[in-house]
């Protein structure tokens, strides 16, 4: 039997001080909350949906309820879900009512037909499959870029899992870059970018700047990565060092390979993020030490 492992992270960007405690805590309680699942026989998919659940409900973080307004003044949302025993993926973007967007991509998943659906198809399709769609107003948003300037805040939030029974899964949810371009869809919800689980190496959730994300697909060169034999800190440590060097991203990666071992690193001021020990202790900061 595999020994569970559990990481979260709730973005790349600079935090201002005064918000660093409430981005640490509210990683210490998503990781809390996916730790109980996975404690209680359940799977890594389940842990990874409960993580960002809680993540999302914070409105400290910019996902969810803390998601950010775009040009038109509304709240737009993307999230994916994906589980490494068969690579199968749920994703949606563009959403605008739905409270829990991972959740809603987590049913995709559920579905043979259907890997990523978008806008007023997916909120349609949360009415079918019982989501109940929420009022604009319960998603708070978020005016004020504050702080660091280049590039933007990316605030997206994920988790990555690997439960007793050694199945990897990992899922990101984010609001979006401040201000953005109406429909504007980044690196979160693509497949390898903003997420990627395979049991046969392991699982990543990236953030930072999407439009330079997407075009390196961090979290599959993650898994890649493991795949040939990189230990977890160093590959996390190489994507982000690969993402300034060919186009210039800033960002930040979490993955866990298929030993449950720990990577993570950024390029950013800061990165809040929360993971447990072999022992069962939280460890949860806003930036990650290169030594």
């Amino acid at each position: 039997m595999t020994h569970p492992s559990l990481i979260v992270h709730g973005g790349a960007w600079f935090i201002p001080p005064d918000l660093r405690t409430a981005y640490i805590a509210g990683c210490r309680e998503a990781a809390r909350e996916g730790w109980a699942v996975l404690q209680a026989g359940a799977s890594a998919l389940d842990a990874v949906e409960a993580a960002v659940r809680v993540l999302e409900d914070d409105p400290t973080f910019d996902a969810g309820r803390g998601s950010y307004f775009n040009q038109a003044g509304a709240v737009e949302m993307d999230a994916i879900i994906m589980d490494g025993r068969a690579l199968n993926l749920g994703a949606v973007a563009a959403v605008q009512r739905v409270r829990h967007p991972i959740s809603l991509a987590r049913r995709i998943l559920m579905r043979a037909d259907l890997n990523f659906v978008v806008g007023r198809g997916a909120e349609a399709l949360a009415q079918e499959v019982g989501l109940p769609l929420c009022d604009p107003a319960e998603l708070l948003g978020k005016h004020d870029t504050g702080g660091w300037a280049p590039p933007l805040p990316a605030d997206t939030v994920g988790a990555v899992a690997l439960d007793a029974r050694g199945d990897l899964a990992v899922a990101t949810s984010t609001g979006g870059t401040p201000d953005k371009w109406p429909g504007r869809v980044g690196d979160s919800p693509l497949v390898g970018c903003g997420a990627y689980a395979d049991n046969h190496s392991g699982a990543a959730s990236a953030t930072g700047s999407g439009e330079m994300l997407m075009r390196i697909v961090p979290s599959k060169m993650a898994c890649d990565l493991l795949a040939a034999g990189t230990p977890a800190m160093a590959a996390a440590r190489a994507v982000i060092r690969y993402l300034h060097a060919r186009v210039g991203g800033y960002g930040g990666l979490i993955l866990l390979d298929r030993e449950g071992h720990v990577g993570l690193a950024h390029n950013t001021p800061n990165m809040s993020y929360a993971y447990i020990t072999p022992e069962g202790e939280i460890v949860a900061g806003a930036e990650v030490s290169e030594t």
